[in-house]
């Protein structure tokens, strides 16, 4: 874990409060997604009508678009709280979050704004306000395409988001710490992920450690089990894997989710099973929304940190 304190700050105030650092321009946040592309992901997803592929492709185009709405101000400039990056792993493995390549797996929420794969038309249905509702158009923004083809290598998939965790945090030391969000329909294929996870669950910044969560999509209609605290009840062998391999949701997740529905208490770990859309795209959201406690209606620009360049002074905070 990386050394150092924050500003103002006395030695072991920090670590009394895991998980609570302010996210601004000088301190952004990482949500690293780990995204299922093998072939079992033409299969249908449960009751979206969509290939398990198209439809998580869609939940993923729509917390990047959330992303750059919560980093958004009235002037239509967007601040870089955030870094994103999305890893596909299937045939291929690596960055698929369009701007991103092997040697720039991350991108900043403002490149993320400006360099969409594309912006489709498309139509939904909206309330009319008379007790009715109506289509309208509206532009959607791609960034990720659907894709399945080959087998599940989730270890191979890890092993390359590893040095991406510890590189960023070695370079953000007083950040909140990256969130990884790994989306699947089955077991790995090539060996169990438990040695590399636990690795990067071993990374971290000075407010915490990595996270790891993990959500696993239904093709049928059948019971989900969310955010467990115990192994108790998962008699599925794959259920009880990726629970071990997930992370205990910090308090500031365990809020949002609560705010959302959700039934958690301490403990309770990120990890679906069974999970329909609802709740995966639930889930994505309380990612990017919980990682401050104050919420992203308060970040500030980091003015009051140190070293802050004067390029950085034209601009507000997203609470400002």
């Amino acid at each position: 874990m990386a050394s150092g304190s924050p500003s103002g700050e006395r030695p072991g105030e920090r670590r009394c409060r895991m998980y609570s650092a302010e996210i601004n321009r000088k301190q952004p946040a990482l949500l690293l997604l780990a995204i299922d592309q093998s072939y079992s992901m033409l299969d249908p997803w449960a009751e979206t009508g969509q290939s398990k592929a198209a439809a998580l492709a869609a939940a993923v185009n729509n917390l990047l678009g959330n992303a750059v709405l919560l980093c958004s101000r009235g002037d239509e400039r967007v601040y870089g709280y955030f870094e994103i990056g999305v890893f596909g792993y299937g045939l291929e493995v690596g960055p698929v979050l369009h701007g991103t390549d092997a040697d720039h797996p991350i991108a900043s929420v403002e490149q993320v704004a400006d360099n969409p794969l594309r912006v489709d038309t498309v139509s939904r249905r909206v309330p009319d306000g008379a007790g009715g509702v109506v289509s309208v158009q509206q532009q959607m923004p791609v960034w990720v395409d659907p894709l399945a083809n080959g087998a599940t290598p989730m270890v191979a998939a890890f092993t390359a988001i590893e040095p991406v965790i510890k590189s960023w945090c070695a370079a953000h030391p007083d950040s909140f710490p990256p969130i990884v969000i790994n989306v699947t329909d089955g077991m790995s294929t090539d060996g169990v992920p438990n040695q590399v996870v636990e690795r990067i669950r071993n990374l971290g910044t000075e407010d915490g450690q990595a996270l790891v969560f993990n959500l696993h999509l239904s093709g049928v209609q059948s019971q989900p089990i969310r955010f467990p605290g115990t192994a108790e009840g998962l008699t599925d062998p794959d259920a009880l894997t990726l629970f071990e391999l997930s992370s205990v949701l910090p308090p500031s997740m365990l809020d949002a989710a609560a705010a959302v529905g959700y039934s958690v208490a301490p403990g309770s770990r990120g990890f679906l099973f069974n999970a329909d859309a609802t709740t995966v795209i639930d889930f994505l959201d309380i990612g990017t929304r919980s990682v401050t406690p104050t919420g992203l209606g308060e970040l500030t620009d980091g003015r009051d940190l140190p070293e802050l360049t004067d390029g950085d002074e034209d601009g507000e905070g997203a609470g400002a």
